[in-house]
């Protein structure tokens, strides 16, 4: 079955709390689509911000809160969204965060296990909570790897952020596999460095960016009825 056109379609972004970041422009794209767009942040007043943005444009996006490291509280989500939208077409899963883990030998194990929880727990979480959802709506996931956990990737002092991306990476193919049946479509984006808020105020200057509009084709391209036929992939996104 073809998914369905944008602009009848209900998309859930997770990790919108903060202006300039891949969120913000992620909601922005499908809200111009035509899409529902509903925004989670951890904190409501976050998720309001992105959200009042774009209402005010016009555009039906709609703000929740969640700790997406807790289950009961994604699951909580998941049910209010779908009661709110009416169905969930898509999920992408933007939250997450990067951290130096310096050399594995002086590795701090606090960082390893906060890697490992706010990257692939929240993925987990959330995409277990919306699948009933999106198995009614035959619908699509996009996670966020990155080119650290690909093969032949760089990881030297980034062993953490490496080792949870890998991780997601296996949760979307696990997916892609296990939801087949339902008509549930699962793959990854592994962008490059990409030209957000944050990066361009820590990163060298001569630092080459992917931007953040390029980033929302590509997850647009995913959840989009072009690419019904592709699950279980990872798009690699460069300068």
């Amino acid at each position: 079955m073809t998914p369905p056109p944008a602009g009848t379609r209900t998309i859930v972004v997770t990790g919108v709390a903060h202006r300039g970041q891949v969120g913000e422009a992620v909601a922005e794209a499908f809200a111009v689509a035509g899409d529902t767009v509903c925004v989670v942040a951890r904190e409501i007043g976050d998720a309001r911000d992105r959200a009042e943005a774009l209402v005010e444009r016009g555009f039906d996006v709609r703000p929740f809160a969640c700790d997406l490291a807790d289950p009961a509280a994604t699951e909580a989500l998941a049910r209010t969204v779908e009661q709110s939208a009416g169905r969930v077409d898509a999920l992408v899963n933007l939250a997450g965060g990067f951290a130096m883990s310096g050399p594995v030998a002086d590795g701090d194990p606090d960082v390893y296990a906060r890697q490992y929880r706010i990257n692939v727990e929240t993925a987990l979480l959330t995409t277990r909570a919306f699948l009933p959802a999106l198995r009614r709506a035959r619908g699509a996931v996009v996670f966020v790897g990155s080119p650290p956990a690909l093969p032949g990737g760089r990881a030297r002092n980034v062993s953490a952020y490496a080792m949870a991306k890998a991780a997601v990476l296996v949760l979307m193919r696990a997916v892609a596999q296990e939801e087949a049946a339902y008509g549930v479509r699962a793959n990854a984006i592994a962008p490059n460095a990409i030209r957000t808020q944050t990066n361009t105020e820590s990163m060298p200057p001569d630092t080459r960016y992917v931007e953040r509009e390029a980033v929302a084709a590509a997850i647009m391209w995913l959840c989009s009825g072009a690419a019904r036929a592709v699950t279980g992939q990872v798009l690699e996104l460069s300068p």
